[in-house]
């Protein structure tokens, strides 16, 4: 069992926005292209799993997806998981955060979010509980709170979902949802 630091616990409790990068995190990072110039992108259940039970908390968490780089599948994912926001082709990733937060009168204190590269610097930095892979590169290391245990695309953002869900409660309702 991964130990969790009581400022980390407090800081989830207050997360209101879960929003996170996609490549490095959602995924390894690699894009395989096809001959047609279609794009292959490989997404982990686990994480897919957690926004499943993370969308059963009320009041219900919002989620945002933004990345730096564009693609059909990407948007595909992010509606078949119901992601309330969706930004691509973004490299000032404070600015689209802060319009998400104007949209729901929230501030950047009750925002999570996971990043890996030096693009996602700038945001880590802003908001309440910040989050990188273990393969996150130096740099970005050293502006979170905690560095997952697990590298990008193998869970990451299911161990931030559980992260949040515990502070708040809410992990052993879901659990005990499964073990009837």
């Amino acid at each position: 069992m991964i130990k969790i630091e009581k400022d980390i616990i407090e800081k989830a409790e207050k997360i209101r926005l879960l929003a996170c990068d996609v490549d490095g995190v959602l995924t390894h990072g690699e894009i395989i292209v096809l001959n047609n110039c279609e794009e292959i992108k490989v997404w982990n259940v686990k994480d897919g799993m957690g926004y499943n039970e993370l969308f059963k908390i009320r009041p219900r968490i919002k989620t945002a997806w933004i990345t730096g780089g564009r693609s059909f599948q990407v948007e595909k994912r992010a509606k078949d998981m119901s992601i309330d926001y969706l930004v691509q082709g973004c490299m000032n990733k404070v600015l689209a955060l802060k319009r998400i937060l104007k949209k729901n009168g929230l501030n950047a204190s009750e925002v999570a979010y996971v990043g890996d590269d030096i693009v996602d610097i700038s945001v880590l930095k802003v908001v309440g509980l910040s989050i990188c892979p273990m393969n996150a590169c130096e740099e970005v290391k050293k502006h979170v709170d905690r560095v997952s245990a697990f590298n990008g695309g193998e869970g990451v953002v299911r161990e931030v979902i559980e992260l949040i869900m515990k502070a708040k409660g809410e992990w052993e309702k879901t659990l005990s949802s499964y073990e009837q």
